[in-house]
């Protein structure tokens, strides 16, 4: 007789800070704990800048319901946890994705490793164009780390 296949870890709500209403997955986990525009991140900077991060964010809710978190230095893409980010730098922007799995790309400019099947993505986009068709299944692979589903078995 088969054994039936075990459940999924039902998820906990996730919990508000008080202060500056963002959601984490755990109750008072360290954060900055502030609220900035997006305007913030883009001020001074070439507009080709602005509409890249904009052509990044339209990728990202391609995936499914996202909430944007503009920090004091990045902005964050997140579902249950943050799955993406973008820091404007003065030339580029530096745009990251966590995988559970390292990945080459043309546009990739480094990766770190935090832990074992923790790979953070960094990529170096100058304009829209830059975000191309092969960052969509990356970007759906990070949603997926984001809302804390299981990962299918490569």
């Amino acid at each position: 007789m088969k054994k039936p296949p075990p459940r999924s870890k039902k998820l906990q709500p996730l919990w508000r800070c008080p202060k500056c209403g963002h959601e984490f997955v755990t109750r008072n986990l360290s954060h900055s704990c502030t609220n900035y525009t997006l305007d913030h991140h883009f001020r001074g900077k070439d507009p080709i800048f602005h509409k890249t991060f904009d052509k990044w964010l339209a990728a990202a809710r391609k995936c499914g319901p996202i909430t944007v978190i503009s920090q004091k230095t990045r902005i964050v893409f997140s579902v249950r946890v943050r799955f993406a980010s973008v820091i404007v730098r003065k030339n580029w922007l530096e745009a990251g994705l966590w995988l559970s799995r390292e990945v080459p790309h043309p546009r990739l400019n480094r990766v770190a490793n935090y832990m074992p099947g923790c790979y953070y993505h960094y990529f170096r986009f100058t304009r829209p164009a830059d975000i191309d068709r092969d960052l969509g299944p990356l970007l759906r692979e990070a949603y997926a780390i984001g809302c804390q589903r299981p990962l299918a078995k490569k």
